[in-house]
């Protein structure tokens, strides 16, 4: 399924997104377990809301980080993220 790039994101209710010290990276906490978040998925990751379309979060990103062309990687992961069910459209 592709993901609509217009719409809100908002990370799933069993999962818990934080900068995990121990680990040194962001993670997604889930009652089984954490997936590790490092870099690059930490920072998309961080910018789910419930607000912020995939279009939002490119735009954030591609601002943090000049001259860099991100959107087919964040809309790659944001795709990943989605079917693995870490993350839906609100």
């Amino acid at each position: 399924m592709t993901l609509p790039t217009d719409k809100a994101l908002v990370l799933e209710r069993q999962f818990r997104f934080q900068w995990e010290p121990a680990q040194n990276t962001h993670v997604l906490l889930y009652p089984e377990g954490l997936i590790k978040l490092p870099g690059s998925a930490g920072e998309i990751m961080k910018r789910i809301d419930g607000k912020a379309s995939a279009e939002d979060i490119v735009r954030s990103l591609e601002q943090a980080f000049p001259g860099a062309d991100l959107q087919q990687d964040v809309i790659d992961f944001l795709e990943v993220a989605h079917d693995k069910g870490w993350i839906r459209v609100a």
